[in-house]
C-alpha cells in the first residue's frame, strides 16, 4: 500500500465514523425534523404554490423585485449540482447496501430536508447583498456574519465551500463523465477533458446569468429524458409495482432474510444507507443551494424559498424515487457482483432494447456531471468571493476550469473525493448552527408571510 493510498483509507474512515457518521446524520435529519415543526411543516401546506411557482409562473411578477436571475433559472442552477451521480449511482448503492427499505429512509430524509432548504433560502435572500459588479451575493457566508453576528464561522464555510467546489463539484464530476465516455464510445480521457473544460468555461465565464440561462435548458431536458427512461422500464414491470411499493415499506421497518445469494438486510442498515445517500443527493442543510437561491429575483425570502423548497422535493421524491423502483422492478440490486452506476446500467439493459438502457444511464451520468459543473462553479465563486472580494472571481473561473481538464484526464480521484466529502461535512456544522439559532428570524418571516395574505413585501437585507 503506497503513501497516499493509505491517506486515502485514513480518510474514508473519518468520514464514514465521524465526519459522516451517525452524528452528523442524526444533526442534518433532526435539523430538518425540528425546522419542520417550527414551521408547522410548510413542505405540506406549502408545496402546490411553490411548485406552482418554480415550474408555471418561473418568474416573480413584482415590479420591485431584485436579483440576478428568475425563480426558476435559480432553481434550475440549485438543481443542476444536486442532481448529479448520487441520483444513478447514489440510489443503487443505498439499495444495494441497505435493501429495498432504503429508498423509504431517503424519502423521509427528503421530506424534512424540504424545511431545512426553505430555511436556507429565507435568510439567503434576506441577507444577501450587492456587490462591486452589481450582482446578487448571497449564503451561508453572509447569514452568519450579518444575521449570527459570527463572520468567523462565515468564514470558516467559504473556506470549505471553496475546497468543495474543486473536489465533489469538479474533479470527481469530470471524472465520472471522462469515464462513462470512455466506456461507451471508447474517447480517451485526455480528450473528453479537453471538450468538457472548454463547455464549462463557455459557461461559468459569462457568470450567474449565463449559468441560470444554461441550466434552466439543459437540467429540465436532462431530468424530463431520464424520467422517460425510468417510465418506460415501469411500464413493462407494471403489474409488479404494487409489490414493490410494499416492500420498500415492509423492509424499512422489518429485516429482510437472504434472497438471491446476497446477505440479508437489517433495519438499521436500511436508515443508514437511506439516510446517508438522501442527504448526499439532495443536500439539504450542506449551506451550498441557498448561494443560488440567494441570486434569483424576488422581493420577498419566503417566495424564494418556497422554490427552493421544491428542489429536494424533485430530487429525491421524485427522481430518486424513479431510479429506485427501476432497480427494484428488475431486481438488478440483487447482483451483489455489481456496484454503483453498474446496478442501474443492468436494470436498464435488461429492461429496455438494444443500446437504449446503456445509452439512458450513460448520458444521464454524462449531463447530470456537467450540469453539476455548472452549479458548484457558481458555489466556489461566491465563496471565493467572500474570502478575497471581486479581483478573484475571473482567477477563479479560469482554475476551474483547468481542474476540470485534470480531473477528467487523469483518473486518480480517491484522494480528491474523499477531501472534498471531508469538507462537505465542514460546510454543514457552521450552517446548521446558523438555521437553528436564526430559526425565530425564519419563523417570523414566515408567519408575516402567510399573516399578510401572502402579498410580497419588499424586504431589505
Amino acid at each position: 500500500m503506497t503513501e497516499m493510498d493509505l491517506l486515502v483509507t485514513i480518510l474514508e474512515r473519518i468520514n464514514n465514523m465521524i465526519l459522516w457518521g451517525p452524528p452528523m446524520l442524526i444533526l442534518l435529519v433532526g435539523t430538518g425534523i425540528y425546522l419542520s415543526f417550527r414551521l408547522q411543516f410548510i413542505q405540506i401546506r406549502g408545496l402546490f404554490k411553490a411548485l406552482h411557482m418554480a415550474l408555471i409562473e418561473r418568474k416573480e411578477k413584482s415590479g420591485d423585485a431584485s436579483g440576478d436571475i428568475s425563480h426558476f433559472q435559480a432553481l434550475m442552477t440549485a438543481l443542476s449540482a444536486t442532481v448529479g451521480t448520487g441520483n444513478i449511482a447514489g440510489v443503487a448503492t443505498a439499495v444495494s447496501a441497505g435493501g429495498p427499505g432504503a429508498l423509504f429512509w431517503m424519502w423521509i430524509t427528503g421530506f424534512f430536508g424540504m424545511a431545512t432548504k426553505y430555511s436556507e433560502a429565507v435568510l439567503a435572500v434576506k441577507y444577501r447583498e450587492t456587490d462591486a459588479f452589481g450582482t446578487m451575493s448571497g449564503g451561508p457566508m453572509y447569514y452568519l456574519e450579518k444575521g449570527l453576528k459570527a463572520p468567523f464561522l462565515g468564514i470558516l464555510f467559504a473556506i470549505f465551500a471553496s475546497i468543495s467546489a474543486f473536489g465533489i463539484g469538479n474533479m470527481v464530476q469530470s471524472h465520472e463523465v471522462a469515464k462513462a465516455v470512455q466506456d461507451t464510445f471508447g474517447m480517451p480521457t485526455i480528450y473528453t477533458g479537453l471538450i468538457l473544460a472548454a463547455a464549462t468555461a463557455l459557461v461559468i465565464l459569462g457568470g450567474i446569468r449565463s449559468i441560470g440561462k444554461t441550466t434552466s435548458v439543459l437540467v429540465p431536458i436532462m431530468i424530463v429524458v431520464y424520467f422517460l427512461g425510468c417510465m418506460a422500464v415501469l411500464v413493462l414491470h407494471w403489474k409488479e409495482i404494487p409489490s414493490i411499493f410494499l416492500l420498500v415499506l415492509e423492509s424499512a421497518f422489518s429485516p429482510r432474510a437472504a434472497t438471491g445469494g446476497v446477505i440479508g438486510y437489517s433495519v438499521k442498515e436500511a436508515i443508514r444507507f437511506g439516510v446517508a445517500r438522501g442527504v448526499f443527493s439532495n443536500e439539504s442543510g450542506l449551506g451550498s443551494s441557498p448561494i443560488a437561491a440567494a441570486a434569483a429575483k424576488t422581493s420577498n425570502p419566503v417566495n424564494q424559498a418556497l422554490v427552493s423548497m421544491t428542489q429536494t422535493f424533485i430530487d429525491t421524491i421524485v427522481v430518486c424515487s424513479l431510479t429506485g423502483f427501476t432497480i427494484l422492478v428488475t431486481q438488478a440490486y440483487l447482483k451483489p457482483e455489481l456496484s454503483g452506476s453498474e446496478i442501474t446500467n443492468f436494470a436498464f439493459e435488461t429492461a429496455l432494447p438494444g443500446l437504449i438502457g446503456r445509452f439512458i444511464v450513460s448520458s444521464g451520468l454524462i449531463l447530470f456531471a456537467y450540469s453539476t459543473l455548472l452549479g458548484w462553479s457558481y458555489y466556489g465563486e461566491k465563496a471565493i468571493e467572500y474570502l478575497f472580494r471581486e479581483r478573484a472571481v475571473m482567477p477563479y473561473r479560469i482554475l476551474f476550469c483547468v481542474a476540470v481538464f485534470f480531473g477528467a484526464a487523469f483518473a486518480k480521484v480517491d484522494f480528491v473525493w474523499q477531501f472534498a466529502d471531508s469538507m462537505n461535512a465542514l460546510m454543514a456544522l457552521p450552517n446548521l448552527l446558523g438555521l437553528v439559532i436564526l430559526s425565530n428570524v425564519i419563523v417570523r418571516e414566515t408567519r408575516t408571510y402567510y399573516g399578510g395574505g401572502e402579498k410580497t413585501r419588499r424586504i431589505s437585507p
